[in-house]
């Protein structure tokens, strides 16, 4: 019964560090993402957008 108790115990240390390691890196922007902004204008833009030219269609109520 004992071993339970050191082995929760030893679980809950382990996984506050984790806790701790994660929130650190988060705050220090190690998960920031530098790389796409830059490149996301030589990605083409496939919105669904009607033109100005064109009249929308008009919804039918059935």
């Amino acid at each position: 019964m004992e071993v339970i108790f050191l082995l929760i115990a030893i679980s809950l240390i382990l996984a506050s560090t984790f806790l701790f390691l994660f929130f650190r890196a988060m705050k220090d922007g190690q998960f920031d993402d530098n790389y796409t902004p830059s490149i996301r204008i030589l990605f083409e833009n496939n919105s669904k957008k009607p033109k100005k030219d064109q009249p929308s269609k008009p919804k039918s109520y059935e």
